[in-house]
């Protein structure tokens, strides 16, 4: 059926129901002449007469009412369904799906996803743990968290947390038993704990910087994971010396477990982004997980 031919429809039933031309135009906010015109080309192209006119009113035929009664219950169940879509769109509900990194999920999502499911019964969130970067589209998920610097163009981003920076530290027992490294390149004569990487399997490069000049340092050691919790129990046992975000070993080094080294080659990046399709019509439930996750820090 095309477009036009459902107006028809409409317009017809509206006339059918007011019994009135001049009540139905107002009512579907258009003119007099143009319903009428309307009403006509639909009797034309059906061959039969749908409605009686009289100087005082307007009657349906037989066949009008039979029409009227196949359009009343379809109408009728799609105007329900637009309704209820309306009432979804004002009253917080349904399921939001985030795929995220265990990190970010349990030190970011997880408290501000409490608040929310807590205030509104009718909101429900599944979070998919997943290292590797996810068509958000074809796997029909809401929304990613990954850092800023990763995320592709075409996406909206907003920032959940703050500016992130990688830390190299090695346990107080390891540099008992060797020098610290004063430049990325002293790394070739240390025990490097290595980050196989979740998406493609290769190892992390470690990733310097100082004075805007970039270094990619691929280092070497006796012990490799790709799972960070492990990494860090290996560096805490002496074992080598780990690369890694400043949120998973800020508080170690800070409580003097690790030892930082190369402080001044490693500056700061964006940190950790919630991001989803520039084309994604946001939903009350979505809209209010956003403002909860918008990190507002300095």
């Amino acid at each position: 059926m095309k477009r036009d031919e459902l107006g028809d429809l409409v317009a017809f039933l509206t006339v059918g129901e007011e019994r009135s031309f001049t009540r139905a135009a107002a009512r579907l906010g258009t003119s007099q002449s143009s319903l009428s015109h309307t009403v006509r080309r639909l009797e034309e192209r059906m061959g039969v007469r749908l409605l009686t006119r009289t100087t005082r009113n307007v009657v349906p035929t037989d066949a009008g009412e039979q029409l009227m009664e196949t359009l009343r219950p379809a109408f009728n169940d799609i105007r329900s369904r637009l309704d209820a879509l309306s009432a979804m769109r004002q009253q917080p509900g349904g399921t939001i799906r985030i795929t995220s990194s265990r990190h970010a999920a349990e030190t970011i999502l997880m408290p501000a996803v409490k608040r929310l499911m807590a205030e509104y019964r009718e909101v429900s969130v599944e979070i998919s743990i997943d290292q590797r970067f996810v068509d958000l589209v074809t796997e029909r998920y809401d929304a990613g968290v990954r850092l800023g610097e990763s995320i592709e163009k075409d996406m909206i981003a907003v920032r959940i947390g703050p500016d992130l920076r990688m830390v190299v530290a090695g346990s107080p027992d390891y540099f008992a038993r060797y020098p610290r490294p004063q430049t990325p390149h002293d790394l070739t004569g240390h025990n490097c704990i290595n980050l196989r990487l979740p998406t493609l399997g290769g190892l992390y490069a470690w990733e310097f910087e100082r004075d805007g000049r970039p270094l990619n340092v691929r280092v070497e050691g006796q012990f490799v994971s790709n799972d960070v919790p492990m990494i860090i129990d290996a560096a805490l046992g002496g074992l080598g010396l780990a690369c890694l975000p400043d949120d998973h070993l800020g508080p170690l080094v800070k409580s003097g477990r690790l030892v930082p080294v190369l402080e001044d080659w490693c500056p700061p990046f964006p940190g950790f982004h919630l991001y989803y399709p520039s084309r994604r019509l946001a939903s009350p439930a979505f809209a209010l997980l956003v403002e909860a996750l918008r990190f507002r820090g300095a």
